[in-house]
């Protein structure tokens, strides 16, 4: 049983893609991490013994502390983070817990160079309609909570690229783009290890508002109809996507927890 002070695999699995999800932080010692170089969705490596300094940056907020099982390195950590002010629980079962669970784990050799302050740096088109504001979701939310996404004319996202040391997506002739049938937001689910039934869902629905094949789930249309508005609300591609955020997350969680659920007009009665 879970006491105030850890978490469940299974309470933690239901905040991973939400707006509510706490900071997630790996102290997993450098030899644990060799032999598996895998993370849960969303999390950040940081050094245990170097936690005094570090935990700083985290006051305020609320965070989950991931170690190999669970133990000294994840309740330590998390005990430290409380004395600074950090509302700290410790995964109960560490990695290994999570992953005996089957859950998603993100391979981080496929993440991008991080930059100075440890973000993941992304570029691609301005003026962003499906894709490219679906796949900023699905980074922002299973990937790096604090990645950075830069949005530039389409004929200088690979010099952008080379010269800023950025990711580019969703633009031909590179790794993170469309793959025969299947839109960059499908491909993204597939390398970083993220195939759920929700994601793979929303996938189906993105792949059909962004290749036009509307067919392919009834949500597809709606969710065209929707993007195509906010392009049209905001000039500022950043205030769109913080607006689009809120899009895909309403989208996800009725994947995750609402697709049964249906709304009928109440029959009227006949009068007497």
């Amino acid at each position: 049983m879970s006491s105030y002070t850890t978490i469940s695999p299974d309470k933690l699995s239901k905040l991973i893609g939400t707006a509510n999800m706490p900071a997630l932080i790996d102290v997993r010692t450098a030899e644990d991490f060799a032999a598996d170089q895998r993370l849960i969705p969303g999390a950040v490596r940081r050094n245990h013994e170097d936690a005094a300094g570090w935990g700083e940056e985290f006051s305020g907020r609320a965070a989950i502390v991931v170690c190999l099982r669970g133990q000294k390195l994840a309740q330590g950590t998390a005990a430290w983070l409380r004395h600074l002010h950090v509302s700290a629980e410790a995964l109960e079962g560490g990695f290994e817990g999570w992953k005996a669970a089957k859950l998603p784990l993100v391979p981080a050799a496929k993440l991008p160079a991080r930059d100075a302050q440890g973000r993941t740096v992304w570029v691609t088109r301005a003026r962003p309609k499906v894709d490219r504001i679906a796949c900023p979701w699905l980074i922002r939310r299973f990937v790096d909570p604090n990645a950075v996404f830069l949005f530039v004319t389409p004929a200088e996202v690979l010099g952008v690229s080379e010269r800023f040391n950025a990711a580019p997506f969703d633009v031909e002739n590179v790794f993170w783009s469309h793959r025969g049938e299947l839109c960059t937001f499908d491909v993204m689910i597939e390398e970083f290890g993220l195939a759920t039934p929700p994601l793979l869902r929303l996938a189906t629905m993105v792949r059909g508002a962004d290749t036009g094949r509307l067919d392919l789930s009834p949500e597809a249309p709606g969710l065209l109809a929707a993007s195509l508005g906010l392009s049209r609300m905001f000039d500022d591609d950043l205030e769109q996507l913080e607006a689009g955020m809120t899009l895909y997350d309403a989208f996800y969680r009725w994947c995750r927890d609402a697709t049964g659920e249906t709304h009928n007009w109440p029959t009227n009665k006949a009068k007497s």
